[in-house]
């Protein structure tokens, strides 16, 4: 069984080191709630420096999942130039090229949408809180921007990786964040999960 651990689970958890099937079974099961108030400046100013580390989340996951990164200069290792990137949505190698036609072909995704986390329970929490789930690295992945694109806000039961290699730690993500934010999962979305955790190892 895939085992994946979580600090701080929500209380009912069944053991220090739950798989990710006790994680899901502490979420509770809802209808969206209306996108009602939703935008994303909800959720804080795009890309803060939340760890103040002197660069922005952007960069900081672009300089996490790129190789061979060539920096704009010498002290500026937050502006990225160009670096290349195993999609792990695709599996495609690609190379990232700042500049205006350029730097949107590779992007940075919310493995739980804003707007998915929105209807499922962030309106609730405060700015803090959610200018958090926005920079949190767990929910960041560097991606192919065509794949970003069509995702969309998209569950799993609407959208899944191409690579069905990656689609168990995908949807594994999925979970613990939104374990660890309080949201819940919709019926469709939890059936679709747990289809695909039946063929994890």
């Amino acid at each position: 069984m895939l085992t994946l651990f979580l600090a701080g689970l929500p209380q009912g958890a069944s053991a220090t080191t739950p798989s990710i099937l006790d994680v899901i079974s502490t979420l509770q099961v809802k209808g969206r709630a209306p996108k009602t108030g939703y935008t994303r400046e909800q959720f804080g100013p795009a890309w803060k420096d939340v760890d103040s580390n002197g660069c922005d989340t952007r960069n900081d996951v672009l300089k996490r999942d790129l190789r061979s990164i060539i920096y704009k200069g010498v002290g500026e290792d937050c502006v990225i130039l160009s670096g290349i990137l195993t999609d792990p949505y695709s599996g495609e190698t690609i190379r990232f090229l700042r500049g205006v036609a350029t730097s949107s072909e590779i992007q940075i995704d919310h493995v739980v949408a804003l707007s998915n986390a929105w209807q499922t329970g962030a309106f609730k929490l405060n700015l803090a809180q959610r200018t958090a789930f926005a920079n949190d690295p767990s929910n960041l992945l560097a991606v192919k921007g065509i794949l970003n694109s069509q995702k969309g806000d998209g569950d799993a039961a609407t959208w899944l990786p191409p690579r069905k290699s990656y689609r168990c730690e995908y949807v594994s993500k999925q979970v613990l964040v939104k374990a660890k934010y309080g949201l819940w999962l919709t019926a469709p979305e939890k059936a679709a999960i747990l289809k695909i955790l039946k063929s994890c190892p």
